[in-house]
């Protein structure tokens, strides 16, 4: 069974701490029972990022994908959560896990932008669209693992047809 394991910093302010057990709920709803989701934290609030793989564990997944919910492929997404992970698995080695990147730059979080801006898109970016480089310099780098033209360009079938 497949599990997903979203991960921030964690925070002092309750609210900030709540709103992940928010997304975690909503992402259990979306994703159905056939998958389990839990959430945890780097530091300074429950559940630490152990007792979070843990939970996905207890809750039957066998395959665990961990998710930075950060913007930005920072140290804490490309190192700290990884080694973190890598930590917590230990104790499961029947278990298989993986880390994705961040965020980075992606249409749903520019359409999300503009709506809480109260603006409407005018030229809308979907499908193969959104896997171009948004550098300005296209150099397929600024983004590190989170960058969308590079994975694309590393799926994309032979002869570059879907």
């Amino acid at each position: 069974m497949k599990g997903i394991l979203i991960v921030d910093h964690g925070s002092r302010k309750r609210e900030a701490n709540d709103m992940l057990r928010c997304m975690s709920n909503l992402l259990q709803t979306m994703a159905g029972p056939e998958v389990v989701v839990r959430h945890a934290h780097m530091e300074l609030s429950d559940p630490d990022v152990a007792h979070g793989f843990a939970d996905c564990v207890g809750g039957g997944a066998t395959d665990v994908i961990v998710f930075p919910y950060m913007l930005s492929p920072g140290r804490h997404s490309t190192a700290d959560i990884p080694r973190m992970v890598a930590e917590a698995a230990r104790a499961f080695p029947h278990v298989t896990f993986s880390v994705t990147p961040a965020f980075g730059v992606h249409e749903k979080l520019a359409e999300l932008i503009l709506d809480r801006a109260g603006i409407e898109a005018v030229i809308p970016v979907d499908g193969a669209e959104g896997d171009r480089c948004w550098d300005p310099e296209c150099s397929e780098k600024l983004c590190g693992d989170a960058c969308r033209a590079k994975t694309a360009r590393q799926t994309a079938p032979p002869g570059g047809k879907s």
